[in-house]
């Protein structure tokens, strides 16, 4: 595979930290989640959910996350942490995560999780606001678009 962040809508760049690793000289497997938690807050900035929940009170909660991990990541590492919506539902949506090794030249990890549209005043579940399903299909077409021109 040439570019497998390529399909890939927001990517997050981190070096792997030597207080990351265990006891066992590899990164711990709390670190992965930590790395999707980044890049998920990053897609959210870009499609406006952060800035949704402080002026309406909607934003979104992680229902459920999973990681598979491939290889071990040690220090020193820079690692690249792709991610993207691959399903939209009424009140929520999943994200697919991978992790690639920039020293290892493979992906570390592969995660998935299911996030929940929220309203913050009601504390409850609720419909997606139109503008972020349209916020969260603009990036991913946009994006879609530009990969298939490369």
């Amino acid at each position: 595979m040439k570019n497998p962040l390529k399909t890939y809508s927001v990517i997050y760049e981190t070096p792997v930290a030597w207080g990351e690793m265990d006891a066992l000289g590899h990164v711990n497997n709390i670190v992965y989640f930590r790395y999707f938690e980044s890049a998920r807050s990053d897609y959210f900035q870009k499609v406006g959910i952060w800035e949704s929940a402080r002026k309406e009170g909607i934003g979104v909660i992680l229902h459920s996350t999973s990681c598979r991990f491939r290889k071990p990541l040690t220090y020193p590492d820079q690692v690249s942490v792709g991610t993207r919506v691959t399903e939209i539902y009424a009140d929520r949506f999943t994200m697919e995560y991978v992790v690639y090794s920039h020293a290892d030249k493979c992906i570390a990890a592969e995660g998935t999780g299911i996030i929940v549209v929220y309203d913050y005043r009601k504390n409850q579940k609720c419909a997606m606001p139109a503008t972020m399903r349209k916020n969260i299909e603009e990036l991913e077409h946009r994006l879609k678009r530009q990969r298939d021109a490369i």
